[in-house]
């Protein structure tokens, strides 16, 4: 069963402006199938294939000739040799929407894209599925604690349980999982991180000790949700810190996991440099660190964590989804420990969001707020406070203070 893809609206508009897009994203994500449900009549070419591949860098001036475009190329990343050949024949056409491509490593791709398709290509990342996209909702404004924004979503809300959250945060957001709720979720992850190394891994870096690698990937699964120490994390896997930094580019890269930046101006001087760490599955998370049950993860240590991390996934999902590739989206931390865990700046306004597992918010949850508010206070007008919130588990969306909502997790 193929569950729409609130991306596709995107590829839909960048395939009328540029003569190529491309979709990246983690691997088992939906890359593929979005693509052929979008292309059906479009010839489809896939480097995986071996002999196909041999013969796109070998005979790269003839491969067009025998897959002449509208065409549709997966794993593109595979062959960075067809690149100069789609800008001659993008140039030569002026056509668009001639070249879909789709991969699951993005540095070796942006490295072709920067030095042939630079102005010729619309980008798109996807990730797992969203909660939206899991409950059919067909609202697909990126998130903002606005009046406007809020009681839009509102309009088309899912009904979903505190149990189904829970279920939602530790299953993850990989498409075959939540169309079958029969596969085996440790099954399923065991394969994912075995695959991931074997092709991704193995093609982006010289890990060397795989053994190790997945260790790295369990210590920076445990430590989701909290501000990089990467010093820390090589001293707990045993590895020098320049290879922790090595594998963290790769993790990063592949969008397996995301670094959440600091909000900075020149009002925050006393703010932390630091950047968050955050996984973009949590099923993956959750695999990695053992919480094997949607039971044991809510009651467990990591729950807040867990929760927080599923947040800001769907909030740079919602992003991701409209084709915005640096979403607005940072955090606060000073060094008197003052902390706000999301905030979104858009057109010089900034929206503060505190994440809480708990189901009972009060005007405590907002005490940090101040800190934006003063810092909205000194820019002599430069920037303006917006409403925020409390993302949480309660029902309903209510006022808590001001401006500032508790606003349930599945409003966004």
């Amino acid at each position: 069963m193929y569950i729409s893809r609130h991306a596709e609206k995107t590829v839909e508009k960048l395939a009328k402006m540029f003569s190529s897009v491309l979709v990246a994203g983690p691997r088992q994500v939906g890359k593929t199938t979005m693509l052929q449900n979008m292309t059906r009549g479009i010839r489809y070419v896939t480097m995986d294939d071996p002999i196909v591949r041999e013969g796109a860098k070998d005979h790269n001036i003839t491969f067009f000739k025998d897959n002449p475009p509208p065409v549709f190329i997966d794993e593109i990343q595979r062959t960075p040799e067809l690149f100069m050949q789609m800008k001659l024949l993008a140039d030569r056409s002026r056509k668009k929407g001639q070249f879909y491509l789709c991969g699951s490593q993005q540095f070796r791709m942006m490295k072709g894209v920067s030095e042939s398709l630079a102005g010729r290509l619309g980008m798109v990342t996807l990730l797992g599925l969203s909660l939206r996209e899991k409950y059919g909702v067909a609202f697909d404004e990126p998130f903002l604690p606005t009046n406007d924004y809020l009681q839009a979503r509102g309009q088309n809300l899912a009904d979903i349980s505190y149990n189904d959250i829970w279920r939602a945060v530790q299953r993850g957001g990989m498409p075959e999982l939540s169309a079958n709720d029969d596969f085996d979720w440790q099954m399923f992850y065991g394969s994912y991180v075995s695959t991931y190394i074997d092709r991704d891994v193995s093609e982006l870096s010289q890990v060397g000790d795989t053994v190790k690698f997945i260790r790295f990937m369990e210590v920076m699964a445990g430590r989701t949700g909290q501000l990089l120490n990467l010093q820390s994390v090589a001293n707990d896997v045993g590895v020098s810190q320049p290879t922790a930094d090595r594998w963290l580019s790769v993790l990063a890269a592949s969008n397996v996991v995301y670094l959440l930046r600091p909000y900075s101006n020149n009002q925050t001087k006393r703010a932390v440099k630091t950047p968050k760490l955050y996984f973009l599955d949590t099923g993956l998370a959750a695999y990695l660190t053992r919480w094997n049950t949607p039971e044991a993860m809510k009651n467990g240590a990591m729950a807040g964590a867990f929760f927080e991390t599923f947040v800001v996934s769907e909030i740079i999902k919602s992003y991701y989804n409209r084709g915005i590739l640096e979403p607005p989206v940072y955090f606060y931390r000073d060094k008197d420990m003052a902390e706000v865990d999301i905030i979104i700046e858009e057109n010089n306004v900034i929206y503060p969001i505190e994440v809480k597992k708990h189901a009972d918010p009060s005007s405590k949850d907002l005490i940090h707020f101040s800190v934006i508010d003063r810092l909205a206070e000194k820019s002599d007008g430069m920037l303006e406070r917006g409403p925020g919130g409390v993302i949480c588990l309660y029902d309903d969306l209510v006022t808590l203070k001001g401006a500032d909502r508790v606003i349930p997790v599945k409003y966004l």
